[in-house]
């Protein structure tokens, strides 16, 4: 559990102090690899709660999720289909879901030992 806690602070720190410009062109599909990657780290948190994580399935789905969010971003884009709409959604809905599940543990937990 320490381990993430130290990449997370790492990659905050290294994000506030490394000056990296994206280009405006190519910021749908980074905002959209994004949401993907943080889908992944708050169902990665969840499982991890829930006792069943496995990091080679977190890594592997880390980057497929990125990568293909941002690919259909680009392909939608290519097509002229708002593809990344319905990335958008199903994305914020999972990372809604695994956050009321962390919350609903994490208070199970606070108030069972009280």
């Amino acid at each position: 559990m320490l381990f993430p806690l130290i990449g997370l602070i790492l990659g905050i720190v290294a994000g506030i102090m490394l000056p990296i410009n994206i280009p405006i062109s190519y910021a749908p599909y980074i905002s959209i690899a994004v949401l993907a990657a943080l889908d992944s780290v708050f169902g990665g948190l969840r499982a991890l709660g829930e006792g069943y994580f496995n990091v080679n399935i977190f890594i592997t789905g880390f980057f497929a999720n990125a990568l293909l969010a941002g690919f259909l971003a680009f392909l939608g884009d290519k097509l002229g289909i708002p593809i990344y709409m319905a990335a958008i959604f199903a994305f914020g809905v999972r990372i809604f879901q695994n956050l009321a599940i962390i919350r609903r543990e994490m208070l199970d937990r606070i108030f069972k030992k009280g």
